[in-house]
């Protein structure tokens, strides 16, 4: 049963992958309208190009291909499969589609289904639960959104962060209030990961006014802090964010392809951070302090 709804779990993951990658571009092209009706600088090619996503109506907000502009048919969104069947092409125009779209889906489509089999394995399948595990997905879905989007715009935008913590703390209310005995210590670790993750940036962000991290950063690591509700595991997360920007930075640094001015968007290295403290952090936390008794224990025998 584990494994089936683990299954199922998975290609609703598919389906909100392709959801989430729809938004991505949907997002991009409104951001650079606003840009464009506030006379701030815009990708003028860029513009262009996503234009043709922007429907003045609702009935018209449909996907479209980013090259020629085609609306795209229901048998041009079946996740992977149409990608597949087209050879990563899009249908009308044969230009390349790209791989951040499957990648999207596939990525969503593991999150779901590791994170649900994960969840049902440690706390079964009661009526509370089951609506906390939905509510924890389309938490995923928003900083999957997050995720591409700062990656390729070194952006977070507000009208996917706000929804994001307002659900983060429902979660976290929720966990604590009905899964949980609601003790003093649960509020204050949750608190404390807050002031971890969110009060860490926010004191880097006006010490450096936004040069080493943006504001964007400081919302995301208040919504991370409230999911994780573990001051140990907001201290792993930082650490193991921190670990992943630099092995992906200093290869570039040290080949000079990356001037140490260049910008860097730290939301993906944040998330990815915080998804392997999510389901591994308590099994990487016992390692090291297995090990640092071990440790303890040869350098008193030396």
């Amino acid at each position: 049963m584990t494994v089936l709804l683990s299954f199922i779990a998975g290609v609703m993951g598919l389906l909100l992958g392709s959801f989430a990658g729809a938004q991505v571009w949907r997002l991009r092209a409104r951001q650079l309208a606003h840009d464009k009706a506030a006379g701030e600088e815009y990708d003028t090619s860029e513009y262009k190009r996503l234009h043709g996503l922007m429907g003045q109506k609702t009935s018209e907000d449909r996907s479209r291909c980013l090259s020629c502009g085609h609306t795209l048919a229901w048998y041009d969104l079946i996740p992977l499969v149409s990608w597949v069947s087209t050879r990563g092409k899009c249908r009308y125009c044969k230009q390349p589609i790209g791989l951040l779209e499957p990648l999207i889906e596939l990525g969503t489509a593991s999150v779901f289904g590791l994170f649900t089999y994960m969840w049902i394995a440690s706390s079964g399948l009661q009526a509370f639960g089951l609506i906390l595990l939905l509510l924890w997905l389309a938490a995923f879905v928003m900083l999957i959104i997050l995720f591409v989007y700062d990656l390729k715009w070194f952006l977070l935008p507000d009208v996917i962060m706000f929804p994001l913590i307002g659900l983060s703390l429902v979660i976290s209310l929720m966990s604590i209030t009905l899964f949980s005995n609601a003790t003093l210590g649960e509020i204050a670790s949750t608190t404390t990961s807050v002031a971890i993750l969110g009060g860490l940036y926010l004191i880097l962000w006006l010490v450096s006014k936004g040069a080493w991290v943006g504001f964007g950063d400081v919302k995301l690591g208040v919504a991370l802090g409230l999911l994780l509700m573990d001051w140990k595991l907001a201290l792993l997360t930082l650490f193991l964010a921190n670990l992943i920007g630099t092995l992906v930075v200093l290869p570039g640094l040290l080949s000079g392809k990356l001037s140490r001015k260049a910008q860097v968007p730290f939301g993906p290295f944040l998330i990815l951070g915080f998804f392997i403290s999510l389901t591994a952090g308590h099994w990487i936390l016992d390692g090291y302090m297995a090990f640092t008794q071990w440790l303890s224990t040869v350098l008193l025998m030396l």
